[in-house]
């Protein structure tokens, strides 16, 4: 069975892991000549409403989903070389959305990073990547917290 890597989906959000990741993706892109997705999920668990600072909902939702926009652009600009790009910023919870994009554009394979959490911090906070590794029904490249 011969693989054709032609979508991959990258998620990432604003942190040091994501970059890893998006430089690995980018640089597969372009090595495979494939068309590069770029996933940030407004993440709806990070929302800020405070009712007596007069924050709402949809503005809070707004900060978050210009921070994904800015994000995904820093994102092409570093790592750009790739002539197909196509940006996702669904909102939701990060593990169900990136399987929920990489289904529905039906990418061939998911790269992303992880925070390196063990032990109570990965019972407390839980791991995105492992969710997405158990859930994918394409392969899950994962780019480790210590990557050179």
């Amino acid at each position: 069975m011969e693989m054709k890597y032609k979508r991959i989906l990258v998620a990432i959000d604003n942190s040091s892991y994501s970059m890893k990741a998006a430089k690995v993706g980018f640089s597969l892109a372009h090595s495979l000549r494939a068309t590069i997705g770029l996933l940030y999920v407004v993440d709806k668990s990070k929302e800020v409403i405070n009712a007596d600072l007069g924050i709402t909902p949809q503005q809070s939702g707004t900060v978050l989903l210009n921070e994904a926009e800015k994000t995904i652009e820093q994102f092409i600009r570093l790592y750009n070389g790739v002539e197909n790009i196509e940006r996702f910023t669904p909102e939701g919870f990060p593990e169900q959305e990136i399987i929920n994009i990489s289904k529905e554009w039906e990418a061939d394979v998911i790269v992303m990073g992880t925070h390196g959490r063990s032990g109570i911090g990965r019972m407390l906070t839980g791991s995105v990547a492992e969710y997405v590794i158990r859930h994918a029904t394409m392969p899950v490249l994962i780019t480790p917290p210590r990557m050179e």
